[in-house]
């Protein structure tokens, strides 16, 4: 394989021959914008490597912008619908606006760092300041996914986002309620429609979708267990439901006595209500719904109904995710083995669990020395 480099006005181009069928006809591609000589000799020995290597790319005008518009139709067969409409929100919102007119095979570490800063400082769209050092990682995540297949693609070389210098990661901030705060709201929210759903919550720790996507035909009332097989989520302010996102997020969860109870008068009520609405009711077989038989609104569920309780009941401000950290929290302090919790949780790993909940350790260590100081000493 052979190339040269060669002046063109005031810069410098490199020219190689590309590999090609005998009898077809000659290839050479160029590669211009060298300012010196030098810096066009040194592109053309890379070039050449690359060549020989057979991981040479050749150049190309395509934008970033469009090669994400390619990555995003094709990745709509292998990402659940919620991921590729988070994917194309951010991208559309962070990456695009910024990085979207220049070329693919430009784009470099250098200007990604650089635009994770500025997503930082002034990121919000709508009012000023930046985005949370969470949301930059996550947008880095995508691009990074994104660019990994321009490289698998033949796009790309490298992938510059591998080298690129995201936010540090900060450790989410985390709000839950004693026990003593959780049983007032549970007795303040006593008798309300959502009642049974604010108390699985607290019992079991499951998400807000895993809770209003829960169907009758996934409660065992006589085994005493519910199933996860499903979400609602909502994309574009559209609900929809969704299988749960891993393997370990599709589980089956014991309910206590007092839960199960609750569940089964719960049901009752439930098929009453059904019974009085008549034919026109919708054939979701929802645990949880609206007046009308329909799914909950997910973001109205948790950010009306539920804040509305809080304020009323006069506790600490959570966010009903918290329900979920208070449930893991009052677990590992009543003792439960974090294998149960993670399980019941539905985490990745113990390690997940036990890196997320860490704040309990300390005391759950320091009654672990006393019992066995007990076992050793009396």
């Amino acid at each position: 394989m052979t190339g040269h480099v060669r002046r063109r006005g005031r810069k410098w181009c490199v020219v190689v021959d590309l590999p090609h069928a005998e009898g077809q006809p000659r290839r050479q591609k160029w590669h211009s914008g060298f300012a010196t000589k030098r810096s066009a000799e040194a592109a053309l020995t890379e070039i050449l490597s690359r060549l020989q290597k057979g991981d040479y790319v050749e150049p190309s005008r395509q934008t970033l912008g469009a090669f994400l518009e390619e990555y995003l139709q094709a990745a709509r067969t292998t990402l659940r619908p919620a991921t590729w409409e988070g994917y194309r929100a951010s991208l559309a919102a962070y990456v695009v606006p910024t990085l979207g007119a220049t070329p693919l095979q430009h784009v470099t570490p250098a200007a990604l760092t650089s635009m994770y800063a500025d997503l930082l400082a002034n990121g919000r769209a709508n009012r000023p300041g930046g985005l949370s050092a969470r949301t930059v990682r996550m947008t880095h995540s995508i691009v990074r996914k994104a660019l990994s297949e321009a490289v698998r693609w033949g796009y790309l070389a490298r992938n510059p986002a591998d080298l690129a210098t995201p936010p540090r990661q900060q450790p989410p901030e985390m709000h839950t309620w004693s026990a003593d705060e959780l049983r007032a709201f549970l007795e303040h929210v006593e008798g309300d429609r959502y009642y049974v759903a604010y108390l699985l919550a607290a019992t079991t720790g499951l998400r807000r979708g895993e809770l209003l996507g829960l169907r009758w035909r996934d409660v065992d009332l006589d085994g005493g267990r519910v199933s996860v097989t499903q979400s609602l989520l909502t994309i574009n302010n559209r609900m929809v439901f969704s299988p749960p996102k891993t393997a370990t997020s599709r589980r089956s969860v014991t309910l206590d006595a007092h839960t199960l109870a609750a569940l089964r008068e719960h049901r009752k009520a439930a098929l009453a209500e059904r019974l009085s609405f008549g034919a026109d009711w919708p054939d979701h077989d929802l645990v949880f719904t609206a007046p009308d038989g329909e799914p909950v609104h997910p973001r109205r569920f948790s950010a009306y109904y539920f804040a509305q309780h809080v304020r009323a009941a006069g506790l600490p401000m959570i966010r009903f995710h918290d329900l979920r950290h208070t449930h893991a929290t009052l677990a590992l302090q009543a003792g439960v083995h974090p294998k149960v919790v993670s399980e019941r949780l539905g985490h990745s790993s113990i390690a997940v669990t036990m890196d997320r909940y860490s704040h309990v350790m300390p005391a759950m260590e320091a009654e672990a020395a006393e019992k066995v100081a007990a076992v050793l000493f009396g």
